[in-house]
């Protein structure tokens, strides 16, 4: 009875507890539940997708399920799983094509966005025939194999007046995003120091890396985005080591592990830890180090909270996640639904074509001090500049 003074009244007729912010996926629930709408409609976007490789599949399984869709054209060359394509997606309706036939997807008025995930060297031409077309373009990175050449696709989107949406998936992961917004918030003051760790897995076929565009344009650009977007400012002076320890990978005169480090105006440092094979999974980790403290990402786990002991061996936790398909599986459906509103003109894209292009110049600069082995220096106009928030 000592206790019974601290009873308090039925939870039903105290205020109801509000899930916290960072429950996202229950605010996606609570939205369908209540069948909450923007009243903008329900008007299905018709989509024609490039690709249906590592990332395409990624994309046309969200796509798949998602009631706001059509799929109108899947764009393939591998005629052989067309069918296995359309019995596995339940792709009834939609029309297979080559990418020799893609005159039919920009001639058709019915598509309102183009989705590209076909290999690299294949994107610039999509982009400006899907833009001329007047269709709305979502692009995997890059948009081109030049700096040049995508200033010239953006130039193109502006003139047609259709947003051309870069894919850089992990701004729309949460975790790097509350990063990302606690330190816009000052939480650790000036950051004096920012790492990144990203260590792929598994390993990419050579077939893959062959026609990637290399390890800094290809992988590291992802490690830079996040560095310059947290930070809001873009690096001056860059330092790589690069070093190719599989023989494979050094015959196709490529890297599969990178050190680099950077030096911003404000004097943050930054450094980069990447690697193309992890044998334990798909690292994944972010610190932020300012006077106040530190911020941190480390690697999620598909099964949290179970934990195992026999005999002699120690604790034994479940894996970490063992790939980007499954760990960032979350941020690529939050990325599509940001680029279906950008199409139906619900918002504005937070990915700039300023910031693309930065991105990819330090990518540039990256590799020519690997492969120099100097200190690259990196002068910025105002022009150049990604627009502040």
């Amino acid at each position: 009875m000592a206790t019974l003074k601290f009873k308090e009244a039925s939870p039903y007729v105290q205020p109801t507890p509000q899930p916290p912010p960072e429950d996202y996926l229950y605010k996606i629930y609570e939205d369908n539940l209540a069948l909450k709408s923007d009243g903008c409609g329900r008007k299905a976007v018709n989509v024609a997708i490039f690709g249906i490789g590592r990332a395409g599949t990624i994309h046309l399984s969200i796509l798949a399920h998602n009631p706001r869709v059509e799929i109108i054209y899947v764009v393939d060359d591998i005629e052989s799983k067309w069918l296995s394509f359309q019995t596995h997606w339940s792709l009834h309706h939609t029309q297979f094509l080559t990418s020799k036939q893609s005159d039919i997807v920009y001639k058709d008025v019915r598509v309102d966005a183009v989705i590209i995930a076909s290999p690299t060297f294949t994107h610039e031409e999509i982009v400006l025939n899907s833009l001329k077309a007047k269709k709305a373009v979502f692009c995997e990175k890059p948009i081109a194999e030049t700096r040049e050449n995508s200033v010239r696709c953006y130039e193109t989107a502006k003139i047609v007046e259709k947003p051309l949406f870069c894919a850089f998936n992990r701004r729309f992961d949460q975790s790097y995003s509350a990063v990302r917004q606690k330190v816009l918030r000052g939480e650790v003051g000036h950051v004096q120091l920012i790492k990144v760790c990203s260590r792929d897995s598994p390993l990419p076929s050579i077939e893959y890396l062959k026609t990637s565009g290399g390890i800094f344009h290809d992988c590291m650009v992802h490690d830079i985005d996040m560095m310059t977007w947290i930070l809001g400012e873009l690096p001056t002076r860059i330092v790589v080591q690069a070093h190719a320890h599989i023989p494979e990978i050094e015959e196709i005169n490529d890297y599969d592990t990178v050190a680099a480090t950077f030096h911003f105006p404000s004097g943050t440092l930054g450094m980069i830890d990447l690697c193309r094979s992890c044998n334990y999974g798909y690292d994944q980790r972010l610190e932020v180090f300012g006077p106040k403290g530190m911020i941190t990402i480390n690697n999620e786990q598909p099964i949290h909270g179970v934990q195992s002991q026999y005999a002699l061996n120690g604790l034994k936790t479940a894996p970490i996640w063992y790939s980007f398909a499954s760990r960032f599986f979350n941020a690529y459906r939050t990325e599509m639904e940001h680029f279906l509103d950008i199409v139906q003109g619900k918002t504005k894209s937070i990915v700039k074509h300023k910031e693309i292009l930065a991105v990819s110049r330090i990518a540039a600069a990256c590799e020519e001090s690997a492969r120099t082995g100097k200190l690259v220096e990196l002068r910025w106009e105002p022009n150049d500049m990604p627009e502040k928030e």
